[in-house]
């Protein structure tokens, strides 16, 4: 998808009497003339944070293919050397090299004498021309050009600029990693501004080069600093030409379909852990002394209810014993790969006054939220680095987001900008739960909407000035697959509690009968039966998270056999079995679905 930017100037910082103005200037290409001037009471947290924000955008921890092009001509050497020294050992071959290399040399220090003579006077013409070559600086020309584009904005080709909204109680900034596994968003309350006249809501991209990054390295202590975002650019007080940006960037489809499912899975139920600012700064200075050069690279976090967190970092079986003590009520552990990503969170660590960290179980995303006072970042992490967030686990269907839903929601959010789940529902009576969530579920794969996990809000956000196509954004066969499973008989559904507290649902589902029709199989049961059926089965903890998971179907043992990759069969099975998480259930006890009911009523 190529998408097209045009700014009215470069973003910069402008010196104005007694003030540094931060300039971003929006894009015009969009509906929406966004603007926002306020001055900022804490300008060395948000410059951290954005510097932060940007160290997400430029970051990729994906594996780069070997180039194989040196080691092939270096074989072709080697055989070749191999190939000379064998021949120089044949019979009566070196004494004949020997002569011939006498004769050689005796001609090579003649034609030496030769090319002496002809160096020294093609150096003296050299000289000649050199004083009156008008090319004579071409090259360093050449040079510091490309230096100047480099440090100016190159990052810009090839990375996405961040998404700025302006929401009616907060700015926020959204970036994503350009190898698609991480997400961060600063959320900004209004409360840190001095607001000067009156913001224009909406959404809109801006131009933050490495230059605007190096600028704001500059800011200190007593730096006056005024945010202000212009659709008239800042180039007229500057003394500058005015300077018109124009930018084409090619979208991959998994970038922006990541960028829009992170939403959904920050939606999710998880554990979440409270660290301190000193709990993180011991991660990430293991992490920043310790490189691990073989398998198994993760984190195993060890949590034990009224109890020390506790990390072993593999391969070294190194402890690291937290000061963050597990309020939850069953000793757990989780594992997570990927946790050099987590070194991005050094820059804001010495300004955070805690960090809520929220685990969403085996072969899933990781959600941070530093708390910065009146700012906060959100960080998701996908499983591991070379997994990004459109592989593996459909979080939309997981989080119950299925259909097309009623259209309203859009109307109803551009108008209040930013509503909880229930709110949207009280707005719109008109329609079932199942339908306002499903109408929320579009508008976040759509792009025109965003989750924040921290006041549990849907907010209203375009991410691209031009509509998402909709092969991006419409249903997929896995979900019309979920939801022809989830109207399928519960005839065969059974939970069971078990003593230390899991949730285990088993249930059946029709599957195609490969021998159906095969006249392999004619004259045989198989032949006329046209479906077989499932047997799935999933283990749920206390949080209603997914600890193990199971299915005979064909898509899921073709697979890694675990939650990254779940069939059709497993998420209608988890939709199912997560309304009954928190029922009150006796252990070892079997429950039919009839049973369930007559408990629950």
């Amino acid at each position: 998808m190529e998408v097209n930017y045009q700014y009215p100037s470069p973003s910069m910082c402008l010196q104005q009497e007694d003030k540094t103005v931060l300039g971003l200037s929006p894009d015009l290409s969009r509906e929406e003339r966004v603007s926002f001037v306020g001055g900022l009471k804490h300008p060395l947290i948000y410059r951290d944070a954005m510097l932060m924000l940007r160290e997400i955008v430029i970051s990729d921890m994906s594996q780069k293919k070997k180039e194989r092009l040196e080691f092939f001509a270096w074989l072709e050497q080697e055989i070749e050397r191999r190939l000379q020294k064998h021949e120089q050992f044949l019979p009566g071959v070196r004494e004949k090299l020997r002569k011939d290399m006498d004769g050689f040399l005796d001609e090579i220090d003649n034609i030496d004498i030769n090319i002496s003579k002809l160096v020294k006077v093609k150096r003296d013409l050299q000289r000649d021309i050199d004083k009156y070559d008008i090319w004579k600086e071409y090259y360093k020309l050449e040079r510091d050009f490309w230096k100047y584009i480099k440090n100016r904005d190159a990052a810009l080709w090839w990375v996405l600029d961040p998404v700025i909204t302006v929401h009616p109680d907060q700015v926020s900034f959204e970036a994503f990693s350009l190898d698609e596994s991480t997400y961060g968003c600063l959320s900004v309350d209004m409360k840190e501004f001095n607001i000067k006249g009156t913001p224009q809501l909406g959404t809109t991209n801006i131009d933050f080069s490495a230059k605007l990054a190096r600028e704001m390295e500059r800011f200190r202590t007593y730096t006056n600093v005024e945010l202000s975002i212009n659709p008239e650019g800042f180039t007229v007080d500057t003394g500058v030409t005015p300077e018109y940006l124009e930018k084409k960037i090619d979208l991959p489809e998994t970038w922006i379909k990541g960028f829009n499912q992170v939403s959904a899975a920050a939606c999710l139920g998880g554990i979440d852990i409270e660290l301190l600012p000193v709990d993180m700064y011991d991660i990430c200075s293991y992490l920043r002394r310790h490189k691990a050069h073989k398998s198994p690279r993760y984190m195993k976090w060890i949590l034990e209810p009224n109890k020390r967190i506790k990390i072993i970092f593999e391969p070294w079986g190194k402890e690291l014993e937290l000061t963050a003590v597990y309020k939850g009520k069953k000793k757990r552990e989780e594992k997570i790969w990927g946790r050099r990503r987590w070194l991005v969170m050094e820059k804001i660590i010495p300004i955070s006054k805690s960090f809520k960290i929220k685990l969403l179980g085996f072969g899933m995303p990781q959600f941070l939220i530093a708390d910065l006072g009146t700012m906060k970042m959100t960080i998701g992490f996908t499983s591991w680095s070379s997994n990004d967030w459109v592989k593996g686990t459909a979080f939309n269907i997981m989080a119950g987001f299925i259909g097309k839903g009623t259209k309203e929601v859009y109307n109803l959010l551009k108008d209040k900008r930013n509503l909880t789940l229930d709110e949207i529902n009280e707005n719109l009576k008109d329609y079932n739960v199942k339908e306002n969530k499903a109408g929320v579920g579009m508008l976040l794969r759509k792009g025109e909407a965003y989750f924040d996990p921290i006041n549990d809000k849907v907010r209203f956000r375009q991410l691209c000035n031009i509509p998402i196509p909709k092969e991006l954004y419409e249903i997929t066969e896995m979900e019309k697959q979920v939801e022809k499973n989830l109207d399928a008989s519960l005839d065969d559904y059974k939970l069971k509690l078990t003593d230390a507290l899991e949730l285990i649902a088993s249930n059946s589902y029709n599957i195609p009968n490969p021998r159906y029709r095969n006249y392999s199989y004619y004259r045989t049961p198989d032949y006329d039966r046209k479906f077989n059926r499932s047997k799935t089965e999933i283990t749920l903890d206390q949080d209603g998270q997914i600890i193990k998971v199971s299915c005979d179907c064909k898509e899921f043992k073709k697979g890694p056999r675990n939650i990254s990759a779940p069939c059709s069969h497993i998420l209608a099975l988890y939709m199912t079995s997560s309304k009954f998480t928190y029922a009150d259930l006796k252990p070892n006890v079997d429950y039919n679905i009839k049973k369930l009911f007559e408990e629950l009523l």
